[in-house]
């Protein structure tokens, strides 16, 4: 649990802080006075001043904002103390040089068009690093290496029959090109029928759940070509493995009279052969020891049964890795970046359009729980992770909702085509409305991950 609340305060502070320092050093670049810097939303609970500006950490750290002289609008989320009351028979202050509505057009939109690319340069520059330091993943080839029948959906059976070794083409009308495509395809695709073409074989048609973790499972349910070595770490109480004298530490020779050249040649094998004693000769301690395994019968709910004998290997898949220079990561880091930025545009049009389900939006305890599991995971793993969702941060900041950059550059593009921006009173008028949506939305995904935890 600790440190699944310290990689999630890690995240979320990282990427706002990027992002809001875009904005801030922009504001200062092009003399925008910067009353205050706050991480999160509402009361101030801690902060300090440096010059001209207030440096704060608010009571919702959801977000973050910098609040520029002369925008009126952000003082509904800054909270009660974030604006000082004018005093008694004082003149109200008056537009200043350094407001931000005294600076021209350009310099407002790139003040605001800054955290969006502050959060891009910090993609690129974070996937750059992992090209670098660990190398650029090689892409698996779309081939079947193995099918987990445990993790198969309902409406999904029908891939179990799939054998190893098996090209996949297409998934519905969309080529793919490595095992990565096939992944994003699945992960992509709208809930309901879709189509899974192959090469020299007939295509199979499965129903894609609506229900996220299912979509995961599926998704999970499909490995790649995997030359992991058969050599046992984990045997299951009371399984058959134990009961055939398996231990751990054994490697796997042959099964059923063939070599056993991999962990999924063998699976393969144990899988076809359902209550069916399997001969067996492994290597122990130097030594060849001949044992015969009988694996439990499952079955899947269309009937199809396989075999299963309660044993594991050490490590799962390897993801292939060239050792590359500074020029070539870099080159990864802007297609890794670009990638990413496509995916989720695409994602939002086909959430908008009804292609994709609204229940796939999260919120910050999936955050939360996928930041915890992938700092367990290793380093590598988590600046992955976050790369991907300061790509997220960005694209969804532009959303054209008042409060968010988006909304801010619709205010920009309206006075670029009337000759003059709106009202103030306007502005705080949408912006109160813009910043009810944003709650709104924000309840609904929390909402979802309370759904996704408790299996719903």
């Amino acid at each position: 649990m600790l440190i699944t609340i310290l990689a999630t305060a890690v995240v979320l502070g990282v990427l706002i802080f990027v992002h809001e320092l875009g904005h801030f050093l922009t504001a200062k670049a092009v003399d925008i006075e910067v009353p205050r810097f706050s991480i999160g939303f509402g009361p101030r609970v801690i902060g300090f001043r440096r010059g001209e500006t207030e440096y704060v950490l608010s009571l919702l750290p959801l977000g973050g904002y910098v609040k520029m002289a002369g925008m009126e609008e952000m003082e509904m989320i800054e909270g009660p103390e974030g604006a000082p009351a004018q005093p008694a028979g004082e003149p109200s202050r008056g537009p200043g040089p350094r407001d931000f509505e005294s600076k021209s057009l350009p310099a407002r939109t790139l003040v605001i068009s800054a955290g969006v690319l502050m959060n891009l340069a910090f993609a690129f520059v974070v996937f750059s690093a992992i090209g670098l330091i660990w190398g650029v993943p090689t892409p698996w080839e779309p081939v079947i290496g193995a099918v987990t029948e445990d993790l198969l959906p309902e409406g999904a059976t029908e891939l179990a029959r799939v054998p190893r070794g098996a090209r996949v083409t297409a998934v519905n009308d969309e080529t793919v090109d490595d095992f990565e495509d096939i992944r994003l395809a699945l992960t992509m695709s709208g809930a309901g029928p879709a189509t899974i073409h192959f090469a020299g074989a007939p295509p199979i048609a499965i129903d894609v759940p609506s229900n996220d973790s299912a979509r995961a499972s599926l998704v999970a349910s499909l490995e790649p070509v995997s030359e992991v070595d058969p050599v046992l770490d984990q045997i299951l109480e009371g399984s058959p493995a134990e009961t055939a004298g398996l231990q751990t530490g054994d490697r796997v020779l042959r099964a059923a009279g063939d070599t056993v050249a991999s962990w999924q040649v063998f699976v393969a094998i144990v899988e076809a052969r359902p209550g069916t004693p399997v001969p067996l000769v492994v290597e122990r301690d130097g030594e060849r020891v001949d044992l015969t395994v009988t694996p439990e019968t499952r079955t899947l709910a269309d009937g199809h049964a396989y075999g299963r004998i309660g044993a594991a290997v050490a490590s799962g898949l390897a993801v292939p890795r060239d050792r590359v220079g500074p020029i070539s990561a870099v080159i990864y880091g802007a297609q890794e970046t670009w990638q990413w930025v496509e995916l989720t545009v695409e994602f939002l049009i086909g959430m908008f359009s009804g292609r994709h389900s609204v229940r796939n939006v999260g919120g910050p305890i999936l955050i939360g729980q996928l930041s915890g599991q992938l700092a367990r995971a290793g380093l590598e793993s988590f600046l992955n992770w976050m790369g991907l969702l300061s790509v997220n941060l960005a694209i969804l900041n532009l959303l054209p909702i008042p409060v968010l950059d988006g909304g801010q550059l619709v205010f920009l593009g309206v006075e670029a085509v009337r000759g003059r921006g709106l009202s103030i009173q306007q502005r705080i008028r949408l912006s109160q409305i813009g910043f009810v949506l944003i709650l709104a939305i924000m309840a609904f995904a929390i909402g979802n991950d309370i759904l996704r935890w408790i299996g719903l």
